[in-house]
């Protein structure tokens, strides 16, 4: 292991493709790769609702990402924002537009755009635009530092990114080692993308903007591999759910960073799980937004609960002729039981009404 300065960090990622992976990590990975391929059929039948979805999670993703950051304003205006239906009005709005029009860059081209040094400064400059910074679109000219606030208010450097002077050869020795790890059959692309983010993290190439960019070129990696669920359930929302998660494990895994002595497998994890929990989600966002089944119940629910006379059962399965008796049955005995509704009358005669 080489010790020495900054400069002496390798990029290095052969290790992926040894077998001796942790098994938690193999497990979400496998789990990861069949959400992905039912999410994918889904959306051939149902790109309608894919489109919502994604209109839906693009205003979450550029809220959250920029609500981490501190950066943050209403979301009756963040939508229209985003929707591009109101110019910027101030500072915070102005970074707001910013990261929208980078993640809409990678939404409409991700195919044309790689990790390379040319398309990562260009979307920094996209995302800097609005607030009129002169240093979007270039790496940083002065050291940078990571600080971190005790409960006395004492602040204590946490870590040191890679000097201002070696951030473009870091740059350059990243986007080699990406490339060649990405050309490896055996290495998984899944366990790659986080270890490649979490390196971009500890150059912290720029002098503002780092964890927003970190977050567009994760989506834009996924994204190139066929992941797309950050489209249509924000990756960024997750993050910012789990902030806590997403800072512990970023600062175990850049723990002895600079000697190549870190441990990514914290830092995996983490994204991992947080790309797992965005399948996880748009399974379930789906079957709501789509419906048929699940609105069965809440259907039934509604006619009950809204009428002003009581129904029997046949003037229910009337209303709503694709339900069967069993599961109106069901739905009404469940209903009961809760007290949401009652029975009156007996028998073939029995009808049904709300309490309230």
């Amino acid at each position: 292991m080489q010790k020495g300065s900054a400069s002496m960090r390798k990029f290095d990622y052969s290790f992926l493709n040894n077998g001796l992976l942790p098994a938690n990590l193999v497990t979400l990975t496998s789990s990861i790769a069949s959400l992905k391929t039912m999410a994918g059929v889904r959306k051939e039948e149902h790109i309608k609702v894919f489109t919502e979805l994604e209109a839906i999670a693009k205003i979450q993703s550029v809220k959250s990402s920029n609500a981490i950051e501190g950066i943050v304003t209403s979301d009756a205006r963040i939508a229209e924002i985003v929707n591009q239906n109101s110019a910027p009005l101030n500072h915070n709005e102005m970074e707001i537009a910013g990261y929208r029009d980078a993640l809409n860059e990678i939404h409409m081209g991700h195919e044309y755009i790689d990790f390379r040094q040319s398309d990562i400064l260009r979307l920094h400059d996209i995302m800097m635009s609005m607030t009129g910074y002169e240093y979007g679109g270039k790496y940083k000219t002065t050291d940078n530092y990571i600080l971190e606030e005790d409960s006395q208010g004492n602040r204590r450097i946490r870590f040191r990114p890679t000097p201002a002077a070696e951030t473009q050869a870091a740059m350059e020795q990243l986007e080699l080692a990406y490339m060649e790890a990405r050309n490896d059959a055996n290495i998984n692309q899944l366990l790659l993308i986080p270890c490649v983010i979490l390196d971009f993290l500890c150059i912290h190439p720029f002098r503002d903007g780092n964890g927003r960019m970190s977050r567009l070129l994760s989506l834009l990696l996924l994204y190139k591999n066929g992941y797309d669920a950050g489209k249509y359930v924000s990756f960024e929302e997750q993050i910012n759910n789990y902030k806590t998660y997403y800072y512990d494990a970023l600062q175990q895994s850049s723990t002895g960073w600079a000697t190549n002595e870190n441990d990514y497998f914290p830092f995996m994890e983490n994204f991992l799980s947080m790309l797992y929990m965005c399948y996880k989600e748009l399974d379930k966002r789906f079957a709501v937004v789509h419906g048929q089944k699940i609105t069965k119940k809440a259907r039934i629910e509604a006619t009950v609960l809204n009428s002003l006379t009581p129904l029997s059962k046949s003037d229910i399965c009337g209303i709503h002729p694709d339900v069967s008796p069993t599961t109106v049955e069901a739905v009404l005995g469940q209903m009961i039981r809760t007290g949401s509704i009652r029975r009156v009358g007996q028998g073939r005669a029995s009808r049904y009404i709300s309490n309230h």
